[in-house]
């Protein structure tokens, strides 16, 4: 028998409506879940959005007010897709009042706010689900099980690169993502959390590491009204001088490897400071004995969402890059040098890929990725038992975080 589940979305910027949109597709995919979301309640601080959403994708209710949707007895299980700043106040009382919540990364500013949620949660007895999405790629998943069978030999060192040109444009809004006080550690939380969870989904645990950060693009205009996904301020060009011209409205650009939500209403022409990392360099030892380097920046001008890994061992390689998400590069066999890599088309059979697909090389989308991720969090409430990435992943990334912040300002490796 299916069960019907309320569940709600908080934020409704890009990364609320994929949430939504994950909700409405997940059964197609996966016809045997037992539980069957339905979509309750809608909460987004910015005037008509919340109304638009319930009016776009079917949602019963639409409030300004995230609390409303605690007091909320229809539902029973939340999403939260709002500005990592509000990750801690609306994780803790969601999971406090009883409903299972579906994170995004990296699940408040620091450590300590991932570990509050994560207290909460268990304390709750509620589930929680990340969205470390990347994990769920058939390929990544491939590539682990690759490495767990001993395809590659010992692993030796590991490359992980996460490339995005979304804030490269020098009139990119100065939204809260480069807040310290709300976007936190820049690109440390935006993509270089993803990396960690990759390194730690296919080597295991980091045991230290040693990271340099900076900051590229030291200033930014402000914009003048709420903003969603990346954007641009039109007109927010510098004069002779370094002021602003007047700032006249903002202009949608976008990206696929982030999220946002709701942006700073700042003074019409005007620049404000840059508060947070552009990019992170970061060596990482493994418990295993394994090395890596892990490289993030959110300003490389001609990289568009140019993330991916390089697994190397004392018998092969595996070579993967998101752009090209169904592909794994594979070296395995006997011959150390010269040995040649093959391409893998990965089809049913490798991770969840035959949800979506009948055959190998059918291309799957980042969305899929998420669909994945809201069958794992049903699956979990439905079986008591986590499916996923979890809250408990979060932290090991937020600790990572922490580690490569830290580093980068006294200097010298840090222990995990």
């Amino acid at each position: 028998m299916v069960e019907s589940l309320g569940v709600a979305v908080v934020g409704f910027g890009w990364m609320g409506r994929v949430h939504s949109q994950a909700y409405a597709r997940v059964r197609h995919h996966f016809p045997h879940l037992s539980l069957r979301p339905r979509l309750v309640a809608v909460a987004d601080e910015v005037p008509g959005r919340a109304q638009q959403a319930a009016e776009q994708y079917g949602f019963a209710t639409a409030t300004r007010d995230w609390r409303e949707i605690v007091a909320d007895p229809r539902v029973r299980a939340v999403s939260i897709a709002a500005p990592n700043f509000l990750h801690r106040e609306i994780g803790t009382a969601m999971a406090e009042a009883g409903k299972h919540l579906w994170i995004e990364k990296p699940v408040g500013l620091t450590a300590a706010d991932a570990r509050a949620v994560a207290e909460a949660v268990a304390g709750a007895g509620v589930q929680g689900t990340v969205g470390f999405n990347y994990r769920n790629a058939p390929a990544v998943r491939y590539a682990r099980e690759l490495i767990a069978e001993g395809a590659v030999g010992r692993v030796t060192h590991v490359r992980i690169r996460l490339f995005s040109d979304y804030a490269a444009h020098p009139d990119a809004a100065l939204t809260w993502r480069y807040e310290r006080e709300r976007g936190g550690s820049g690109v440390l939380g935006d993509l270089a959390s993803h990396g960690v969870d990759l390194a730690r989904f296919l080597l295991g645990e980091i045991e230290a590491l040693v990271a340099d950060t900076a900051v590229f693009l030291a200033e930014r205009p402000r914009p003048t009204g709420a903003t969603t996904g990346h954007q641009r301020v039109a007109g927010g060009g510098r004069g002779p001088a370094g002021d602003a011209e007047t700032v006249t409205d903002v202009e949608t650009v976008g990206t696929v490897g982030t999220v946002g939500t709701v942006g700073t209403v700042g003074t019409v022409g005007t620049v404000g400071a840059v508060e947070n990392e552009d990019y992170v360099n970061c060596l990482l030892r493994f418990a295993s004995g394994a090395r890596g380097v892990l490289e993030a920046c959110r300003v490389s001008v001609g990289e568009q969402n140019a993330y991916g890994f390089e697994v190397h061992g004392t018998r092969g390689a595996l070579f993967w890059d998101f752009r090209r998400m169904g592909e794994l590069g594979v070296s395995s066999g006997t011959a150390y040098q010269d040995q040649p890599v093959s391409t893998v088309h990965v089809g049913p059979g490798h991770g969840e890929y035959a949800a979506f697909q009948p055959g190998a090389a059918n291309a799957m989308g980042y969305d899929d990725l998420k669909v994945i991720e809201a069958h794992g969090f049903l699956r979990s409430i439905a079986e008591g038992r986590a499916h996923g990435p979890t809250l408990a992943d979060a932290v090991r990334s937020g600790e990572a975080l922490d580690a490569m912040a830290r580093s980068a300002e006294r200097g010298g490796w840090v222990a995990l």
